[in-house]
């Protein structure tokens, strides 16, 4: 299978594509648009503590574990990066992320600040990051009222933390203010072009360009 995403002549090296915002600013929305819509990108699928929720399935939305075997897979150096976000455990498996970045894939990330900070750790030259912003803050509970997942405590801890959560908009590449969800993904999209077609992230430029000056010489 031809893994090359943007042109016919050159591959890129994969990029890990770290989106993160405050619970209900869009992130998931916006990457599963993503997948949708770009060919060649895949998403990074957490582990997590947490029950699963109505319609989950283990594998497709999270790897589901216990306590016991997700603090196992920590002592084993399982997770590129792992946090403890409203009381449950998220992490992400290297093992999977590898076998992505080894299919030819872009990995998208949907996480919060703590783990973006631990994957560009782990990989600096392959991250990419973008923080969304909802509008205003009613904007922001509205979003979590309306998608009728959590009980109005979970809702108004998240509330409380997410200004917290903003707070760390400096870390990331680039800032985008989800107010048009339809305007929010071709800016990622073009964030994604973009960045597969930096010099340093092209593989196999200089033979490209040798082949360019034999074919002249002939």
């Amino acid at each position: 299978m031809d893994f090359k995403r943007h042109s016919d002549y050159i591959k890129h090296h994969g990029i890990l594509l770290v989106i993160s915002s405050p619970s209900g600013a869009g992130k998931t929305t916006i990457t599963r648009l993503l997948l949708e819509r770009e060919k060649y990108v895949t998403l990074s699928i957490s582990a997590t503590t947490r029950p699963p929720r109505p319609g989950e399935i283990h594998g497709e939305h999270y790897y589901f574990y216990s306590e016991a075997e997700f603090q196992k897979m920590v002592a084993e150096d399982a997770f590129m990066e792992y946090a403890n976000v409203f009381g449950n455990w998220y992490g992400t498996l290297k093992k999977h992320v590898q076998m992505d970045l080894e299919r030819g894939y872009d990995v998208i990330f949907d996480i919060d600040w703590q783990g973006a900070q631990k994957i560009f750790q782990e990989k600096p030259q392959r991250v990419v990051s973008v923080f969304i912003l909802p509008p205003s803050l009613p904007a922001l509970e509205g979003r979590l009222v309306s998608r009728a997942q959590d009980s109005s405590a979970v809702i108004e801890k998240r509330m409380g933390e997410a200004f917290a959560e903003m707070s760390h908009w400096a870390e990331y590449d680039y800032v985008i203010v989800n107010d048009d969800i339809e305007k929010a993904i071709g800016d990622i999209r073009s964030i994604l072009r973009s960045e597969r077609l930096k010099r340093t992230r092209q593989m196999g430029l200089n033979d490209f360009i040798q082949s360019l000056k034999y074919t002249h010489e002939k």
